[in-house]
């Protein structure tokens, strides 16, 4: 296997070490669960990336929410710059499954919007896996999603050689088999080819590379392979695109992989379809015995409208639902996920790592169930097929049977991981800074508003950030307003926030922009925030999922990079989960303090630059090579917007000129 290089300007201190060297340990004893118990900012990211080096295995990293996969895809690409760190979230930048309520009869269809940026992310992510040996792929839950069986996938795939015979019909006609699209130029496009005389361009599914095939009296004279600085960048908040690593270079040989996860031949198609007709005609049976007649005609004028798209297009709305006949499953089989096409490539040899185990592993526990009660009600009233039902998640339990040797990572893992582990806990709980855990002060709720805005002015006064939890996602953007109208420097971030949005937003508060950060629950996992000295719980008598002890403990953490790091919980009553939470924080500030003195350790605030993203400049330097063919593309762009009559976006086309033209 390729060997990870971990690049780092550290080395491990304190209790990494130890955690280092037992971790390491285990997996090689071959301990299939084990727990890494770190307080926040003990630095648990560099101890699981000194684990990865000492292992060299291909990676696999869960991770509870977009915003946290995001920080640790940065942070893991950071300290292995020379392999392949992979980032595979969910692709749509909103999603509304397709329901059904009886007691209001009403439909919801699905409406989704997919965000083409991370589908070439998703894309980059399995070719890698499938060609390399160093891979770390973070990834959100959407990693127990179907993704479509990887064998199908390589099977589809064809490389092709310096010296092999090909005509430049040949070459094209392999690559619209696997979707490949013939098309000029378009910048905000992937996965298509186009010619340029006896060369042939094909913009690779990941946009970021370029293969440029040269053919010369029907046979490859060069395959040369070049980073894509063509594509429209705007989406880029990864900065991946403008950080590629891939240089213009020729290669004797490549694989092309199919632009679609999904890949069904038209053979296969046609099979699929005879077989949602025979469901469909036993469904109907059914159905017609029960006298449910509003169900039998729903369902047969929907699968037949279906059934007329598939067989003239190979497509339809919806097609997800057809996904057991597609891929000629058994009922009950579980679907094909990323973590499938890691057995498929390296067998049980890959890690995995539960980070934030203690809110990951209830996400993965309630999906499955959650998609049949949905799917279940769409069957029984005649919207879906039966076999709907197997387009779905991972069931825990085929999860847990799945998953190679796993590492749970939390600050506070809960029973599941515990026994899970079968005892063995490696606990990490001094970080390298000297920092101890954040004092908590209680104060009462009554007053809770006009004391928080004087502690933030206070804050602001000495260019301290802060930080504020609430109970619902109302009340933070009704305090969000509020400060707003006293002149405070302040946003909101919850689940409703794009997840494209949420890291400059972070950037924003730590770079100055706002002072304040309002938040309900995306705050309280592993946000590696050292500006911030205080963060405000309100209402934090409010016993609950999100003022429990691990949650409380959870939210403290996010200000124990900072030495002067306070946490203010705003109660009536000491509830038994804020009694448990200063009991254990007390606990820690003593083991911490011991430490320090033993050691002479002066507590530092934790120093980490903040990388710019795209969104702080309006648009990023072009090179000149490409900046006149941009130009070229624009002014078409302007001149088709104007003939629509879509004014709006010629305004925005000739801006755009008008700033590229300056830097010419």
């Amino acid at each position: 296997m390729s060997n990870f290089q971990l690049k780092s300007n550290f080395k491990p201190t304190g209790d990494q070490p130890q955690a280092i060297q037992k971790l390491t340990e285990n997996i090689q004893s071959e301990v299939k669960f084990q727990t890494l118990l770190g307080i926040t900012g003990s630095g648990k990211t560099f101890t699981m990336a000194n684990v990865i080096n000492n292992i060299n295995w291909p990676v696999l990293i869960l991770s509870p929410n977009k915003t946290l996969a995001a920080q640790l895809f940065d942070e893991f690409r950071t300290f292995f710059p020379n392999n392949h760190t992979n980032y595979f979230i969910s692709f749509y930048d909103y999603y509304q499954p397709e329901a059904y309520l009886p007691s209001t009869d009403t439909y919801i269809n699905k409406d989704a919007k997919i965000n083409k940026y991370i589908e070439e992310l998703r894309h980059n992510a399995i070719t890698n896996i499938l060609n390399h040996n160093d891979n770390i792929t973070i990834a959100s839950v959407s990693a127990i999603y179907d993704v479509g069986n990887p064998e199908n996938f390589n099977k589809a795939s064809f490389t092709i050689n310096v010296g092999d015979r090909f005509t430049r019909t040949e070459l094209a006609k392999r690559l619209v088999t696997i979707h490949y699209a013939l098309k000029n130029i378009n910048f905000s496009d992937s996965g298509f080819f186009r010619y340029r005389e006896n060369i042939i361009d094909v913009f690779l599914p990941n946009g970021l590379e370029i293969i440029e095939v040269e053919l010369e009296k029907n046979k490859v004279k060069s395959i040369i392979r070049k980073p894509n600085a063509l594509q429209n960048q705007s989406q880029d908040f990864l900065n991946i695109k403008l950080d590629v690593t891939t240089k213009k270079e020729s290669v004797t040989n490549f694989t092309f992989y199919p632009v679609k996860l999904f890949i069904t031949d038209n053979e296969k198609l046609q099979l699929a379809i005879l077989n949602i007709k025979k469901e469909l005609k036993e469904r109907l049976k059914v159905l017609k015995k029960q006298e449910k007649h509003t169900e039998y005609f729903r369902l047969k004028t929907r699968v037949n409208r279906d059934i007329e798209m598939l067989q003239s297009t190979g497509y339809c709305d919806g097609i997800e639902n057809y996904s057991l006949h597609l891929a000629f499953k058994n009922p009950g089989d579980p679907p094909f996920t990323l973590v499938d096409y890691y057995r498929f490539r390296y067998g049980n040899k890959f890690l995995i790592f539960l980070d934030e185990s203690h809110i990951g592993v209830p996400q993965l526990q309630s999906m499955y169930q959650g998609n049949l009660a949905r799917k279940s009600t769409l069957v029984n009233y005649g919207f879906r097929l039966p076999s709907a039902i197997d387009n779905r998640p991972l069931k825990f339990t085929e999860f847990e049977k799945l998953i190679s040797q796993t590492i749970f990572v939390s600050a506070t893992p809960r029973d599941y991981e515990i026994q899970k582990s079968k005892g063995i806990v490696v606990e990490q709980l001094l970080r390298p800074t000297g920092i101890l855990d954040p004092k908590i002060i209680i104060r009462p709720c009554t007053s809770q508003i006009p004391d928080l805005i004087k502690e933030i002015e206070k804050q602001i006064k000495n260019k301290e950030k802060t930080l504020v939890l609430t109970l619902t996602k109302a009340s933070a953007e009704d305090l969000t307003t509020f400060l707003k109208n006293k002149n405070i420097k302040v946003k909101y971030l919850h689940s409703d926030i794009k997840s494209l949005e949420r890291p400059k937003i972070i950037n924003d508060l730590r770079s100055g922009r706002i002072d304040v950060l309002i938040g309900i629950n995306l705050l309280r996992e592993g946000l590696d925030l050292p500006e911030v000295s205080l963060i405000a719980i309100l209402d934090a008598d409010k016993e609950g999922f999100l003022r429990n002890k691990i949650s409380l403990l959870q939210a403290i953490g996010r200000v124990a990079r900072n030495t002067e790091g306070r946490a203010i919980l705003y109660a009536d009553r000491l509830t038994d989960s804020i009694t448990a939470t200063i009991k254990e924080t007390d606990r820690r500030r003593k083991h911490q303090t011991e430490y320090n003195k033993k050691n002479k350790i002066t507590a530092k605030t934790i120093q980490k630059g903040i990388k710019k993203s795209f969104f702080d400049d309006d648009e990023k330097e072009y090179t000149q090579k490409h900046s006149k063919e941009m130009l070229v593309f624009l002014e078409k762009e302007l001149q088709k917007a104007i003939e629509n009559w879509d004014f709006e976006k010629a305004a925005q086309l000739r801006d755009k000129i008008a700033l590229m033209s300056k830097k010419d």
